[in-house]
């Protein structure tokens, strides 16, 4: 059965993004993450994010982020990677992913699958929701 979760999340540290490659106004750069979770997931979470920005502004990120928390009143972890971008370096054309990377899941997540996608409001906010099963 498929479960549905949902919720908020808080930035709670983002480190200065480092730069490690320019060329051609294509700028590629670095940053790791802290995140508070609300919701059907209470929790906390490290990700590496690595972003790309042209002269549009950003535009694309790619991260891995490690997940510790209850999702759903089951204690565990799990690890999600992330694949986001925009069209044209504006909220407007974004698109932001999540796929639970298979096999991570531990602790009464194991077995755990699934996708989801963050939503950043106008207020700068951040939601998300998850589609997910357990085995």
């Amino acid at each position: 059965m498929t479960l549905h979760a949902s919720g908020t999340f808080d930035l709670d540290s983002w480190d200065a993004e480092k730069p490690y490659d320019e060329q051609g106004g294509n700028k590629l750069t670095q940053a790791h993450v802290r995140k508070t979770f609300h919701g059907d997931l209470v929790g906390t979470s490290t990700t590496e994010l690595f972003t790309v920005e042209s002269s549009a502004g950003p535009v694309a990120y790619v991260a891995v982020e490690h997940v510790q928390g209850i999702l759903h009143g089951r204690e565990g972890t799990f690890v999600l990677q992330h694949s986001a971008g925009s069209e044209d370096g504006t909220a407007d054309t974004q698109w932001l992913r999540w796929l639970i990377v298979p096999t991570t899941g531990t602790g009464e997540l194991t077995g755990i699958r699934g996708l989801g996608q963050i939503t950043v409001g106008e207020d700068g906010g951040h939601s998300w929701s998850l589609e997910y099963t357990l085995e």
